[in-house]
């Protein structure tokens, strides 16, 4: 019935094609023989185990008995209808003792005399290797199911180490805006709200995607991709940056609006590290590499610092800003001059936005020579419960 040196071929290529081990493989089909014996000759209350010896293609059968005592099951005897209480719980129920499955102390003790209860005794069944059609399908089934499991589980180990990081994957397909991704083992998914607004994607283009999370619940992993998080910015850079690499420089806080533009805070834990030019690159190579990838989406790199004022100034950058005034309830006002103004605002208010979001700062632009006058577009509150978005750890 089996051929070894086809089997063993099959399970090499499996193990190596989907990344398992090949003790898994053939457990999966000792299993798979195990289901089929006990469907062609055992009772479907046996528990049945197979051994199937790669060396020289010998298959052993054995039936599984848990050894119980009159105190570990419920008996009843047959032809007697059982009365469960109402009251009584599944966790407080005692399993039913199935002579299939049980087998009292003082049996077992004649076979073992060593045996205790709830350990397992063997008992050897006949060999046979002509298993008929159904049990051979049987076989295949369960061969294939195991296989799907253990690549699953597989896939899901592999892409449980890749959240926050990037990967690299051609687009496969699109179905109602969400974009699938063939990232090798497994096919990603971009959903609508995780995508670059305005971006096009045409299938066998290879983009670079972030890993957002893995689903485990779905039958597929469910690998979640984006580029619109703001940790895809950071870790571009980190790729761009070997001072962001290496830890010299870190990204303080991140603020983006997909697509249009995007602000980020960066600070030098090195005296002497330029943490703005570091990130600029010479001739601006390296944010321009950056901002390539995200479809020409516009980066400003501003230095964080502690101070609130000279932090809130900074972040209103292109702007020159003359003076920031703060208040307790994480309240600014930003005068600049006025041929300033719309330079700090920016068009429709997305400069202060961004600036707002970067701080964590409800911010009011407002004119040097007009102090009092509130600018169109010129105010823009901080997010709710705002978090910078420390990239120090990689913690969201």
């Amino acid at each position: 019935m089996f051929n070894i040196k086809e089997i063993k071929k099959a399970i090499e290529q499996i193990a190596e094609e989907k990344g398992l081990d090949p003790a898994q493989i053939l457990e999966a089909i000792e299993t798979s023989i195990a289901a089929a014996y006990k469907k062609e000759y055992g009772k479907k209350s046996e528990v049945v185990k197979c051994k199937f010896d790669l060396k020289n293609g010998d298959l052993k059968f054995w039936q599984v008995k848990t050894v119980v005592d009159k105190s570990t099951v419920r008996i009843v005897e047959e032809g007697e209808e059982e009365v469960i209480s109402s009251t009584t719980s599944e966790e407080e129920l005692l399993p039913r003792y199935n002579p299939d499955r049980h087998i009292f102390i003082e049996e077992a003790k004649k076979i073992s005399p060593k045996i205790k209860v709830d350990e397992e005794l063997e008992f050897p069944l006949e060999s046979h290797d002509d298993f008929g059609r159904i049990a051979a399908q049987t076989a295949k089934q369960v061969v294939l199911q195991k296989l799907r499991e253990a690549e699953r589980g597989s896939v899901i180990k592999e892409y449980q180490g890749k959240v926050d990081e990037i990967v690299s994957g051609i687009i496969q397909r699109f179905d109602r805006g969400n974009v699938f991704v063939d990232l090798g083992r497994v096919t990603g998914i971009m959903f609508p709200n995780e995508s670059i607004p305005g971006e096009h994607y045409k299938s066998g283009d290879r983009m670079r995607f972030y890993v957002v999370a893995v689903q485990e619940e779905s039958k597929i992993p469910g690998i979640i991709l984006s580029r619109s998080h703001p940790k895809f910015v950071s870790k571009l850079f980190q790729i761009e940056v070997p001072e962001i690499n290496d830890g010299t420089v870190e990204i303080k806080a991140i603020a983006r609006e997909p697509g249009s533009r995007a602000k980020i805070a960066v600070t030098s834990k090195v005296e002497g590290i330029d943490p703005v030019g570091s990130c600029v690159g010479q001739r601006g190579t390296r944010v321009m590499a950056v901002s390539n990838e995200l479809g020409q989406e516009k980066i400003d790199i501003i230095e964080w610092s502690e101070d609130a004022e000279k932090f809130i100034a900074n972040s209103l950058s292109p702007a020159k800003i003359s003076s920031v005034e703060i208040s307790e309830k994480r309240e600014a006002k930003a005068f600049v001059p006025e041929d300033q103004l719309s330079l700090a605002i920016g068009k429709g208010g997305q400069n202060v936005r961004l600036a707002a979001k970067l701080t964590g700062w409800k911010i009011d632009v407002r004119s040097q020579s007009r102090p009092e006058e509130v600018q169109e577009g010129g105010m823009a509150e901080a997010p709710e419960q705002y978090q910078p978005e420390e990239e120090g750890g990689d913690d969201e």
